[in-house]
């Protein structure tokens, strides 16, 4: 089962991804769902399950998939997941160095700084102690923050690189979106395709960066996949300039590919209990397989960067837009 979040027409709301028939994909619209995070929260209300609350709520207005997600509809695809009344209160977060290609990629970063980088040690930890058996909290993984929910973007949006920042590029991704439940038990809600976007010429300079490189835009989308499997995920990674693809890799993701359990990252993210404050969204990232900068390829203004894993939907297109560089300081006034 697959939702999408819209805005058009009357304002927000969800639907259903119907599977595309004769090459024509449709939507069908959700009865009073204007987001999936009140749907969520009335199924933990009602104590029934998400894929049945759909199965109840989905009506007979139909859309064009096609036309929507061409960008050529008076509708809008949205991020698949967020808190549209309180952006601040959705937790956008990422595990890193879970997968080998993402360990070798940053080893590369800071090769010649020590004899065995830290970024090996962490995931050689992973390797060791990430799975642990059911019910044990194996090692930690590495974790960072990419903000609140004002970071999102959407299918089609631009990611920019701002004004402060050295470079952009993508991070393909699945992220797990959890809601908290009234008794703080986090729930997940789906999984869904990202772009985990990041300044990779500034964490190059020093990996005590790394922090402060993720602080950055990221999209998500544009569908999110209610029963998905986090097995084994294939996928590929593209980037488009001038209408031709630059560069290519395929990648793949999930628990079979990775040196974390989903469980082991899931307890290391909500082991903090300020991780489970009721009411609140979360969107973690879980890591990438590949990205275009490990190749050597540097995006330009106008590159167009695609994610897309099998049987999560649509591929995920976000073009690149870079703004002048400043090193204008932002001023702080007084009460």
């Amino acid at each position: 089962m697959r939702l999408v979040q819209l805005s058009g027409p009357g304002g927000r709301r969800v639907a259903l991804v119907q599977d595309a028939a004769a090459g024509k994909g449709s939507l069908r619209l959700l009865r009073g769902s204007d987001s999936v995070y009140s749907l969520a929260s009335e199924c933990l209300r009602e104590g029934v399950s998400l894929a049945d609350r759909v199965t109840q709520l989905v009506s007979g207005e139909e859309l064009d998939y096609d036309a929507i997600y061409r960008g050529e509809s008076d509708w809008r695809l949205l991020p698949s997941a967020d808190f549209p009344a309180e952006p601040a209160r959705c937790l956008v977060s990422g595990t890193g160095l879970t997968h080998q290609a993402s360990a070798k990629n940053r080893d590369a970063m800071h090769a010649g700084t020590q004899a065995v980088t830290d970024s090996t040690r962490m995931y050689l930890s992973g390797v060791e102690g990430g799975k642990p058996p059911a019910g044990e909290a194996g090692v930690s993984p590495e974790w960072f923050y990419k903000g609140n929910g004002s970071v999102l973007r959407a299918h089609g949006e631009p990611l920019v690189v701002p004004e402060f920042a050295e470079d952009g590029g993508e991070e393909p991704e699945i992220a797990g979106v959890y809601i908290i439940d009234a008794q703080g038990t986090p729930r997940r809600i789906g999984f869904t395709v990202g772009n985990e976007f990041s300044d990779h010429v500034f964490e190059r300079k020093n990996y005590l960066y790394l922090a402060a490189s993720k602080l950055r835009i990221c999209s998500i989308g544009p569908e999110l996949v209610v029963d998905a499997k986090f097995g084994l995920i294939p996928g590929e990674v593209s980037v488009e300039r001038e209408g031709k693809v630059l560069w290519s890799h395929p990648i793949k993701t999930g628990e079979e590919t990775m040196c974390h359990s989903l469980a082991n990252i899931e307890h290391h993210h909500f082991k903090f209990d300020f991780h489970r404050q009721p009411g609140d969204l979360h969107i973690h990232f879980f890591g990438a397989d590949a990205f275009s900068f490990g190749a050597g390829v540097h995006l330009q203004d106008g590159d167009v960067m695609q994610v897309r894993f099998d049987g999560f939907g649509r591929a995920l297109r976000n073009p690149l837009r870079r703004v002048p560089f400043s090193t204008k300081p932002v001023a702080v006034g007084t009460i």
